[in-house]
């Protein structure tokens, strides 16, 4: 658990005209089905999982097969896409900067060597409290525009003060794909870092067949599987009921 008086993680407004980052939706920015928001604790629990991170301004990405061309409201043509700035922000960064660090504010758009890939900074730097890092990911349950997929990363941004920022594969050529600043671009998570720990993930074993499940397997199935659906007076949404009590009565809740 991050310490009492640090967050678990405090973003850094580089970029002052993108939207803030917000905690991630429960249903999905509204998305999710009426009884998948209100009955299904998992699907809830995973879409309201970190944080939205949004893009500093609306821009369109086209990929004709072998290059990338962007483009935004302010201008009327596309642009050959190699590493491109915000608008203006270099100056910007250049006017608050130590003299050491002058000419290197970080790009906007940078288009890979991979072909159609393309990093997408946020904006943002992050930081997390000591032993924890942020997995960058695509917005859970949250339906997206088509066009491109994005690579996930795990960044350990306790060590690692630097621009957050997205990869993403564009998977159409020669139609636009146009990413808005009020739809979140990624979502951000915190993560210990023990719990990705190679002790941690090695540590899994297999049961390989029902005949071998213990006694207390079969009880905490039936607990699970049977009873609930032999109470024809049984609450709709029990589980996720249940476990929002147990989440509440949890101390580590409210730290």
């Amino acid at each position: 658990m991050p310490h009492a008086s640090l967050p678990a993680a405090r973003f850094f407004r580089l970029i002052p005209e993108g939207r803030p980052p917000q905690r991630a939706d429960r249903s999905a920015a509204g998305t999710l089905p009426a009884r998948a928001a209100r009955y299904c604790d998992a699907v809830t629990q995973a879409a309201g999982f970190g944080w939205y991170v949004f893009p500093p301004m609306d821009v369109s990405l086209l990929w004709d097969g072998d290059d990338v061309f962007w483009t935004y409201d302010a201008v009327d043509r596309w642009m050959l896409l190699s590493a491109a700035q915000f608008p203006g922000f270099s100056a910007c960064f250049d006017a608050v900067a130590p003299a050491h660090l002058q000419g290197c504010a970080p790009p906007f758009l940078t288009a890979l060597a991979e072909p159609g890939t393309v990093q997408i900074w946020s904006g943002l730097l992050a930081r997390t409290a000591p032993d924890w890092s942020l997995l960058v990911r695509p917005p859970a349950n949250l339906p997206l525009p088509g066009g491109y997929a994005m690579y996930e990363g795990i960044v350990e941004t306790d060590r690692w003060f630097g621009p957050l920022f997205i990869n993403i594969r564009l998977t159409r050529t020669d139609v636009p794909i146009r990413l808005r600043a009020d739809f979140p671009l990624f979502q951000a998570q915190p993560l210990p870092r023990a719990v990705y720990a190679d002790g941690v993930l090695g540590a899994m074993s297999v049961v390989p067949g029902p005949s071998l499940l213990a006694r207390e397997d079969w009880d905490a199935y039936r607990r699970t599987v049977l009873t609930p659906n032999l109470d024809p007076e049984r609450p709709l949404g029990q589980f996720a009921v249940s476990a929002r009590r147990r989440r509440k009565a949890c101390p580590h809740a409210t730290a």
